[in-house]
């Protein structure tokens, strides 16, 4: 996998803990910072196929939905 150079600013302290954790964990900041940035991309981005199945349930229950509103 191709690499890029990134500049960002972070707090201090943040920035000392990562230090810290890939010192304790055997690895560079690099790595450890890749993975952590890898981890939120997942866990915050929603997947198209999970908005195609809300899509699909709305229209499904769109009866519901209106008697649930009144």
């Amino acid at each position: 996998m191709t690499a890029i150079k990134v500049s960002s600013k972070v707090e201090e302290k943040v920035w000392n803990e990562l230090k810290a954790l890939a010192r304790e964990s055997h690895r560079n900041v690099s790595g450890v910072l890749t993975e952590a940035i890898a981890d939120y991309v997942r866990r915050h981005r929603i997947r198209p196929d999970v908005l195609r199945h809300l899509d699909d349930s709305i229209k499904d229950n769109e009866e519901l939905g209106r008697l649930l509103a009144e």
